[in-house]
């Protein structure tokens, strides 16, 4: 994500497929010629009006939501420095035990504690109430309530270890910590997307092998087409938190897994699943993981240099109140993690980027491996639920980490211009 994997070997129902829906005229090529602009417009066209403003409505707030975490985030660190009560945690942490790591791991939890209990109010407005409002989320209030609780202790112990390593960095090597600090973290992501699928995801959720030979044949054929010796598909019943369709291509170093969820499976056609995974395909040949993993480490020296440039300088005008001694001490993680997190959020646009040039690469790479560009624009129209279909410019740049439905069909649409096989004529193929 081993005793929770053996219910991946447990045969699934049948796949009950759908068929995949006829293009708009405009965009079968009936007419000799297939115009991108006017097919997309098409495609857009049959989004009806009053679930393109509920889409909108929920996927503009998310703008706002992104500003008020920021600031309630912001709000809890200043709060728990102001009060004294990170110095308190630290103190507590010291007379438990002698030893430096596990100091810096019980203070870590009494801190990964306190901020989300802070949080909670934000967080169950953000992630239950509002998902449920705009009908998004399957969860009651008791299994949202015990998800976040599982996800809590993950945070616990893997960001205890990540902690640990840090400050034990920090304390060593005071002036290059920063530098040091971002190859940590960045073997830390690693990590995580190493143990994620076999260990995390089972936390969640119960992933199974995938056994519909209509759904699994192809999938492993285009897989194998491209360069990836696949010998399974796997399921994850995704259902049992949200509507939302997906696929991913997680894992690393030999724990990579095509996984999609049943969703997917059960809202869409068979070309509109060949689609998306030759999508997530094109993730793992192009290397984004490892592509990303780079582009991040870059962030991350670039922000740990700036914790580090300002961090002496606020701890000094304040030590008296905050009680912290150094950057070496934990009682100073939420001055760091105010900076740090300050500094990612204004870097939004620039991480959005990042993450967007990768899906439209993927996009591309899974249109040439999948041949299947009217599949791949139905399933843009489902992503419609939560995200806006048609932003300008400047709010795609800006806002989306994935390109807008727009975007996507209007690329699905000029490949398909220039692939005259997969022109539909009354509903046939020619």
């Amino acid at each position: 994500m081993m005793p929770l994997l053996l219910a991946g070997v447990l045969a699934a129902a049948p796949v009950d497929l759908i068929p995949l829906s006829p293009p708009p005229p405009v965009a079968s090529g009936a007419s000799g010629s297939i115009d991108p602009a006017a097919a997309t417009r098409a495609y857009l066209d049959q989004v009806p009006a009053e679930q393109r403003a509920r889409s909108d409505a929920y996927f503009e707030g998310g703008y706002w939501l992104q500003l008020w975490t920021f600031l309630w985030t912001a709000a809890v660190f200043i709060l728990l420095l102001q009060t004294g009560v990170s110095a308190r945690m630290r103190d507590l942490a010291e007379r438990a035990t002698s030893v430096p790591a596990l100091r810096t791991a019980l203070y870590w939890t009494q801190f990964v504690v306190a901020v989300a209990i802070l949080s909670l109010p934000l967080t169950v407005y953000r992630d239950h109430f509002r998902e449920h409002r705009y009908g998004l989320s399957n969860l009651t209030f008791a299994g949202f309530i015990g998800e976040e609780l599982k996800g809590l202790a993950v945070s616990i112990v893997f960001g205890a270890l990540a902690a640990m390593a840090l400050y034990a960095l920090v304390r060593r090597l005071t002036r290059t910590w920063w530098i040091w600090g971002a190859v940590v973290s960045i073997a830390f992501v690693a990590f995580g997307a190493l143990v994620a699928p076999v260990l995390i995801v089972p936390l969640f959720n119960s992933p199974k092998k995938l056994q519909d030979p209509r759904v699994v044949a192809p999938i492993l054929s285009l897989a194998r087409a491209n360069g990836i010796e696949a010998g399974e598909v796997w399921e994850i019943d995704a259902s049992k938190q949200s509507k939302r369709v997906s696929a991913n291509v997680s894992g690393l170093f030999g724990t990579e897994r095509i996984t999609l969820n049943d969703n997917l499976l059960n809202r869409a056609s068979l070309p509109e699943i060949e689609a998306v995974m030759g999508h997530e395909i094109g993730h793992y040949v192009l290397n984004h993981i490892h592509k990303f993993l780079m582009e991040l480490g870059i962030v991350i020296v670039a922000g740990f240099a700036l914790v580090a440039r300002l961090f002496e300088r606020l701890r000094r005008r304040n030590e008296a109140r905050w009680g912290v001694r150094d950057i070496g001490d934990v009682a100073g993680l939420p001055l760091a993690a105010l900076l740090f997190s300050a500094y990612l959020f204004l870097l939004t646009p620039v991480l959005n980027s990042i993450i967007r040039v990768q899906e439209y690469e993927a996009d591309v790479f899974g249109l040439n491996a999948s041949g299947k560009p009217d599949g791949f624009a139905q399933t843009a129209l489902k992503l419609t639920e939560y995200r806006k279909l048609d932003p300008g410019p400047l709010e795609e740049i800006v806002f989306y980490d994935h390109p807008s439905g727009r975007t996507r069909i209007y690329t699905a649409m000029r490949w398909k211009a220039e692939h005259r096989e997969t022109w539909t004529f009354a509903g046939a193929s020619k």
